[in-house]
C-alpha cells in the first residue's frame, strides 16, 4: 500500500467556501496546528490576543522625525513658537499670561522636546548604520566579483597572447611560401 505523505489537514475533507470564509486567520491557524503533533500549541493566542509591535514601523516613523527636525523648516517653526510664546508671554495682558518671565514652562517644553529628539535621532542612525553595513557588504561581495572577474580575464588574455604566439602568422606563412617556390625553382633549373 502506498504511503500518504500529506498532512492531516490536507487529508481531512475540505469544507464548503463558505465556511472558510467566516473563519478568522487566528481560528484557521489553531485548527490547522491543532492535528499536527510536530507544532506545539499556543493556548494563550486562542484565549487572549497578543498585541503586536513593529519595530520597522516605529524605526521608519522615528526617521521620519529626525529628517524633519533637520530642516530648515522645523528651525522656522520652533523659531516662531518660542518667539510667539516669548512675546505672549511679555505683552499680553497678565491675567492671559501662562509662564511668566524666567519662562520654566518653555524651558520643559524644550527640554522634553530635546529628550525626545535625541533617542528618535539616534535610532534613526542606528537604522542608517546598518543600512550602510548591509551596503558596504553588498559592495564588498559586488568588488570580490568584479576582481574576481578581472583576474580570469586577464588570464584568458595571457593564454590567448601565448596561443596567438604559437600560431603561425600570414607573414610567416608567406615567407615560408615563398622560401618553398625558391627552393623548388631552384630544384627545377638544376633539373634543366
Amino acid at each position: 500500500m502506498p504511503r500518504d505523505d500529506r498532512s492531516t489537514d490536507d487529508r481531512r475533507p475540505r469544507s464548503s467556501t463558505t465556511d472558510k470564509r467566516r473563519r478568522t486567520s487566528d481560528e484557521r491557524r489553531v485548527f490547522r496546528g491543532a492535528a499536527r503533533l510536530d507544532i506545539p500549541r499556543d493556548w494563550r493566542r486562542t484565549f487572549v490576543p497578543r498585541p503586536t509591535y513593529d519595530a520597522d514601523a516605529f524605526g521608519r516613523l522615528s526617521e521620519r522625525i529626525a529628517r524633519f527636525l533637520g530642516t530648515g523648516q522645523f528651525l522656522v517653526y520652533m523659531t516662531v513658537t518660542i518667539l510667539f510664546w516669548i512675546g505672549w508671554n511679555i505683552f499680553a495682558p497678565s491675567s492671559l499670561r501662562f509662564d511668566q518671565y524666567p519662562f520654566i514652562f518653555l524651558t520643559l517644553a524644550l527640554s522634553l522636546q530635546a529628550s525626545y529628539a535625541a533617542p528618535l535621532i539616534l535610532l534613526a542612525q542606528n537604522r542608517q548604520e546598518a543600512r550602510d553595513r548591509v551596503q558596504y557588504e553588498r559592495d564588498r561581495d559586488v568588488d570580490s566579483r568584479t576582481r574576481a572577474d578581472m583576474e580570469f580575464l586577464a588570464r584568458e588574455m595571457a593564454s590567448l597572447r601565448m596561443a596567438v604566439g604559437e600560431v603561425a602568422t600570414r607573414d610567416f606563412l608567406r615567407s615560408e611560401l615563398r622560401s618553398l617556390l625558391t627552393d623548388l625553382d631552384s630544384r627545377e633549373d638544376d633539373r634543366v
